[in-house]
């Protein structure tokens, strides 16, 4: 096992490569050259001018200012100088709650250290139950609970810090859900106008053979709503319209690639063979090659949308549906709408940066044969996975393979080589592993169907802790415990198995630790560094920059990234509650973390990152109800551990706290979570009612008009040189408020004259004469 010292020598290295890091990126970010790497949201926001536009050709590169470097690590004030409601109105609402996890975290964990410090560790520490029963164990395991006695009263003390953890746990956990739900109703009630705000995703239309979908919407709303609809854009599966403009623009970054390289040395004009990855093929000119590629996609771009805008078969049975007020869009987004629950399904539009445009092209009857297959991929991958986990953990657990493969121990008894193997190695080895699991869980989820990025990050990130529960929380405890345990669990009986495995599963703290040392304090150190953004923006600088627009887009950091971001969090909750009372030595590191995280992510949001969506902390309760998740594991395991200690006094005193923790979640459940459902119809009137007396004459129509139109559409329309054309394609799929009457004659028809028509229905007509004076 690997000792104090070993775990002494593992944070040595940790501390140095973080600090390592930390003056790197120390040093880097006073280089004006690196300026945009370090600070790209100031210049997204136009806040920001390059240092390298003015004074001398040295100083354009290099920071010359010896003063600058004295002060090389007030970036770290720096980052908590700014106030939160600032910070809101800089990054947005999910930004700032996205930080308040890392807070919630030392909140929590703060004064769970000093009680089980002041308690537990001295409980532990003087015992010698180790040494009696001969188990494989280090001075790490004799502050643990594996060094109680069987049977023994001191159990009681582990009993109670479990109370006190789950009820401070519990406090705190109440206190944050309603802190964040008031600062989301606040958010709501004072943003400015949003096309979300007034906008439903209507999904599912039912088809009709006298009516277009457009027709059938119009006609819907304008009976169901007719004093608050206002507009609609149906949805378009414009999916190959986007891969001829994706591709187009990949043929223009290398049209300029080439003329940049030209203008360098115009004495050769660049060549390329046009087969695969240009390694075969015809030798070409390449500038006249990608602007013979460009105007041909051009075509098939103008060809694509007049089809996209043409054929029916592209209109999808779904549309975004606009209203005059925020009351309305409430009412029409939190109701049924039909008879057939599965037909006019309605709810709350994303905002357009946050819709996923792809998905909406996907029918909503595939949806559930979608999910399923994805659910039963994910089991396969998170069961395959294991493989590599008990490869990570016969590192971690190298003494127990010197008893079946002594050929190994001249070389691993040599003291350096164990620290590192031990303290280090196995950390950074599952790190590795883990690396493309994101993006292989982003892919099942688009596949899914889910049709906005907040709800895609959200459904990664739940999949993403699964599988870092099962995968390198539990694989890493029962693959860890057999192969250390290996010679103990060959001489005992099955019978006494469970308690072999009670006594070692305190013991994988030590794995723990090095996990949080290299992936919580360097991985986090190394976060700020931007190491990786800071190549490739100077690859693409040097390459693909030509204009301004060039720089903007080659420096663009892009979002935090919630679906890595929150679970690996969520991972550390899950560790650190359930060794709080098993093994409290771990908890300092879990502290360290949070707050080297809570640091460097608060100058990255303030400076780096910039947001792509605002679903104003839709995500809380997926973030709550993870951590009552740990909190009950961590029971459960307690009391699974006390079983194999004979501690039958005191176990049943457990029982009670998984119990009271789901009632409490299920109180939280119903007292705060409808805020981040559903919007107040309250809130809702108020927030119109205020509008409506500022701005008596707001034009809302033009302002919802094109919220919803494609972006690609845009993208299209700014390479087209038909202006005429585009007009009309525009006005007709984002059409105004006067509606078309039905052509249905079992239907009531559409009470109001028709543009296409310039006619109203004859029983209406009929109606309003009889109610003329």
């Amino acid at each position: 096992m690997a000792t104090l010292g070993d775990i002494g020598l593992a944070a040595a290295i940790n501390i140095i490569t973080a600090f390592i890091f930390l003056i790197a990126f120390a040093i880097l970010r006073l280089q004006p050259f690196n300026d945009r790497v370090y600070f790209p949201k100031w210049y997204l926001k136009g806040l920001r001018t390059s240092p390298t536009t003015s004074g001398a050709f040295a100083s354009k590169f290099v920071n010359l200012d010896y003063r600058s470097y004295l002060r090389f690590l007030n970036w770290m004030p720096d980052a908590l100088k700014m106030p939160e409601l600032e910070l809101i109105d800089h990054a947005g609402l999910d930004s700032a709650v996205y930080l308040r996890i890392y807070l919630l975290g030392l909140k929590i964990f703060i004064p769970i250290l000093f009680l089980t410090w002041a308690i537990l560790v001295p409980v532990n520490w003087t015992n010698n139950w180790l040494e009696l029963s001969k188990a494989t164990y280090s001075d790490i395991d004799k502050l643990s609970i594996s060094n109680i006695p069987q049977g023994s009263h001191r159990f009681y003390a582990h009993v109670v810090m479990a109370y006190a953890v789950t009820f401070w746990t519990c406090f705190a956990l109440k206190r944050e859900y309603e802190t964040v739900a008031k600062m989301r109703l606040h958010f709501l009630q004072s943003e400015k106008r949003r096309p979300d705000q007034f906008t439903v995703l209507v999904k599912n239309v039912p088809p009709d053979a006298d009516e277009s979908v457009s027709e059938a919407v119009e006609h819907f709303f304008l009976v169901n709503h007719p004093d608050h609809y206002l507009t609609h854009q149906v949805v378009l599966n414009a999916n190959k319209l986007a891969k001829l403009v994706e591709e187009k623009k990949s043929k223009q970054n290398w049209l300029v690639y080439y003329q940049n390289k030209y203008e360098r040395n115009q004495s050769k004009r660049p060549m390329m063979k046009t087969g695969f990855l240009g390694l075969w093929g015809e030798k070409v000119d390449a500038i006249e090659h990608h602007i013979a590629e460009i105007e041909k996609l051009s075509n098939e771009i103008a060809e694509e949308k007049d089809n996209v805008r043409n054929n029916p078969k592209a209109i999808m049975p779904a549309a975004f549906v606009s209203f005059k007020t925020r009351w309305g869009a409430a009412v029409c987004a939190q109701t049924q709408q039909a008879r057939n629950p599965t037909l006019w399904l309605t709810e709350w539009a994303p905002e357009p940066r946050d819709v996923y445009w792809p998905n909406l092209a996907i029918p909503y009857v595939s949806l559930t044969v979608r999910r399923l297959l994805m659910s039963v991929a994910f089991f396969f991958l998170t069961f395959f996975f294991i493989i590599p986990v008990a490869f990570v953990q016969s590192l971690a657990n190298i003494e127990g393979l010197e008893k079946t493969a002594s050929f190994l121990k001249p070389i691993i008894e040599i003291k350096p080589i164990k620290a590192f193997i031990q303290g280090f190695l196995p950390g950074i080895a599952l790190k590795i592993f883990l690396i493309l699991l994101p993006t292989i869980l982003m892919i099942m989820s688009k596949f899914e169907g889910f049709l906005s990025i907040s709800r895609l990050e959200r459904r990664s990130a739940s999949r993403y802790y699964l599988f870092n529960f099962f995968n390198v929380f539990l694989a890493s405890v029962i693959t860890g415990t057999v192969l250390e345990q290996l010679q103990t669990f060959l001489k005992k009986s099955v019978n006494d198995l469970p308690a072999t495995i009670g006594v070692a599963i305190p013991m994988k703290a030590t794995f723990f630790i090095t996990y949080i040392m290299v992936d919580g304090w360097s991985g986090t150190a190394g976060e700020i560094l931007r190491l990786k953004p800071l190549i490739i923006y100077h690859l693409k600088n040097f390459f693909l920059v030509k204009t301004e627009k060039d720089r903007e887009e080659a420096m663009d950091p892009g979002s935090i990234g919630f679906d890595t971001g929150e679970p690996q969090i969520q991972l550390y909750f899950l560790i650190g509650l359930i060794y709080a009372v098993v093994t409290p030595l771990l908890t300092p590191f879990i502290l360290v973390f949070f707050a080297l995280a809570y640091v460097v992510y608060r100058h990255q949001i303030i400076n780096v990152y910039n947001q792509e969506y605002e679903s104003s902390a839709a995500f809380w309760p997926d973030v709550h109800g993870r951590i009552i998740g740990a909190l009950v594991i961590s029971q459960l395991l307690l009391m699974g551990l006390l079983g194999t200690k004979e501690a039958a006094s005191s176990t049943p005193f457990l029982l009670a706290l998984p119990v009271m923790t789901i009632g409490f979640h299920k109180y939280c459940k119903g007292r705060f979570e409808p805020a981040f459902i559903r919007n107040p119809l309250q809130e809702a009137m108020m927030k119109d009612t205020l509008e409506r007396a500022r701005e008596p004459n707001l034009n809302l129509k033009g302002y919802l008009d094109k919220a919803y139109l494609p972006p690609i559409f845009k993208e299209a329309e700014s390479d087209s040189e038909d202006d005429d054309d585009d007009d009309d394609g525009d006005k007709k799929w984002a059409k105004d408020n006067v509606l078309v009457p039905t052509k249905r004659q079992s239907r009531r028809n559409t009470p109001v004259p028709s543009k296409m028509s310039n006619g109203s229905s004859p029983n209406l007509l009929e109606i309003q004469e009889k109610d003329r004076p």
